[in-house]
């Protein structure tokens, strides 16, 4: 194939999530400019379509709510444009604090739903397990429910976003590779491809598990680590509403949605795993996350889950999913611009909330792409908030399996 060159407003280096969001706010708020989104396979295929993909508005950390809320924002305004429903399931969520700590942190996130206009109120252990009829909440001192919060279908969610974009004028290529960023000095002028170079005024890195390697190249020690996330989805049972709301259960490092009948739940495991970027394959489906399926870890976990889901012990098991999330050792997001360079974009370690804070990340990088503002505060995913580190190495991938491991709230 020829070696080619060619120019773009933007590049967008992976077909993930936020990749396909950047494409759609930027084609739809800059008519006439031309965005290049670069997937070495196909879109959305990596940590996109394994993610639980709770859309959960209300959160112990406040700077992730305005995200969230214009994913909510979007995605009617998608559904309208493609005259197809997405199917989100707007279930509520449930949060279950068995414990002082857990009833501490609840109280001050019913202050957030409060701060930020949310619906949400108390409810009785009865009415809990009458809404979750697999839930035993007699351990539970205090039991919330908000009513405005979903789940949805992670792929569609980040189809919806490059069909969207497509239909605005973006150029998404799938089966291309970026093998490098291109430097000018400390100014990045484009991408090196396995197809050739598109030059373009803004370079945008969302490369998810794999972005580190890329920003190494051009110099930047991203702080972000590839940490597994696993979940599994039990068989069907009457005690699985399809309509019944997600449940949170920081008290057990659980959480837990319908699916199909059944119910998908995952667990913060004692030692959660991570890995370097540069152990990944291309194609994250050549990676074994687990010989045993995540048993070994979810037997660690059972009788703290069983607590207040007593089939767990028994219950049957169909699927296993697993995926890598991009953490921190703060379980904040790593993005923005990348510091000491022009023109070279980061938007990097999405600490498991991808889903949720794809609509906002999305606008944020459009805009700053397009040479405007940031909407939104990104002061606390600073890319320099760690000092100089090396994302590569042992110590540093510990410290941000810890970080999940330890990780409470949403």
């Amino acid at each position: 194939m020829p070696h080619i060159e060619e120019r773009s407003d933007v590049v967008v280096v992976g077909g993930g999530i936020f990749g396909n969001a950047i494409a759609y706010y930027y084609t739809r708020d800059n008519p006439g400019k031309k965005i290049v989104v670069l997937e070495r396979n196909e879109l959305c295929n990596a940590a996109t379509s394994r993610a639980a993909a709770l859309i959960t508005k209300v959160r112990a950390k406040k700077h992730f709510v305005a995200l969230s809320l214009e994913t909510y924002k979007v995605i009617p305004e998608m559904e309208r444009q493609l005259g197809e429903s997405m199917d989100v399931k707007y279930v509520g969520v449930m949060h279950v604090a068995a414990s002082e700590p857990s009833v501490t942190a609840l109280e001050e996130l019913m202050k957030v739903a409060e701060e930020f206009d949310q619906p949400a109120y108390y409810i009785s252990n009865d009415e809990a397990h009458k809404k979750s009829p697999w839930l035993k909440a007699d351990d539970a001192e205090k039991i919330a429910f908000m009513p405005g919060e979903a789940y949805c279908d992670p792929y569609l969610l980040g189809t919806f976003f490059s069909r969207c974009a497509r239909l605005q004028g973006a150029d998404i290529r799938q089966g291309i590779e970026a093998t490098e960023v291109v430097m000018d000095g400390d100014t990045a002028v484009g991408v090196e491809t396995t197809q050739g170079v598109i030059y373009a005024d803004a370079v945008v890195i969302a490369a998810g598990a794999w972005s580190p390697v890329l920003a190494a190249r051009a110099g930047i020690g991203l702080p972000m680590a590839p940490v597994r996330s696993q979940y599994w989805i039990t068989e069907r049972n009457a005690i699985f509403p399809v309509n019944s709301p997600i449940v949170l259960i920081p008290d057990a490092q659980t959480y837990a949605r319908p699916e199909g009948g059944g119910l998908l739940f995952g667990i913060r495991e004692s030692k959660s795993f991570s890995v370097s970027p540069k152990q990944i394959p291309n194609d994250i489906s050549h990676f074994c996350f687990s010989p045993d399926k995540g048993m070994t870890d979810l037997s660690e976990m059972i009788d703290q889950l069983a607590r207040f889901f007593p089939k767990a012990h028994d219950i049957g098991l169909k699927h296993y999913i697993a995926g890598f999330s991009g953490y921190t050792p703060d379980n904040n997001l790593s993005m923005g611009r990348a510091p000491g360079k022009n023109n070279l974009l980061l938007a990097t370690g999405c600490a498991g909330a991808g889903i949720s804070v794809s609509g906002g990340v999305g606008l944020a990088f459009a805009e700053m792409a397009a040479g405007r503002d940031n909407p939104f505060n990104f002061s606390y995913f600073n890319i320099n908030r760690f000092g100089s580190i090396d994302p590569f190495s042992k110590e540093w991938l510990q410290k941000c399996a810890s970080a999940r491991s330890n990780k409470k709230s949403g």
